[in-house]
């Protein structure tokens, strides 16, 4: 079985992840921002998140900073995904 953090190096070895900072530390995150049509398609939605191995990052929490690509980001929430290896936080733009 492949740990989630071995996943992780090969996803960012092969470019599928970008790089955050946080805390000074810079680690391999994967990064989306989608777009969504909200209130009848009178506006665009974008929710911010990033997804990483728990171990890389054990002590982030709500209100903890983030930079991404020169972008600045408030941790608004985060949870943990599946069997609590990998963790998923939702960001606002700042």
């Amino acid at each position: 079985m492949v740990r989630v953090e071995e996943f992780y190096e090969a996803a960012a070895r092969t470019g599928l992840l970008v790089d955050a900072e946080i805390d000074g530390n810079t680690i391999a995150v994967d990064f989306r921002s989608p777009d969504e049509a909200v209130l009848d398609g009178l506006v665009l939605s974008s929710d911010y998140t990033i997804r990483f191995p728990a171990s890389a990052l054990p002590s982030l929490a709500a209100g903890d900073a983030v930079s991404i690509g020169g972008n600045n980001y408030r941790v608004r929430d985060i949870r943990s995904i599946g069997d609590g290896s990998e963790r998923r936080a939702d960001l606002s733009r700042i």
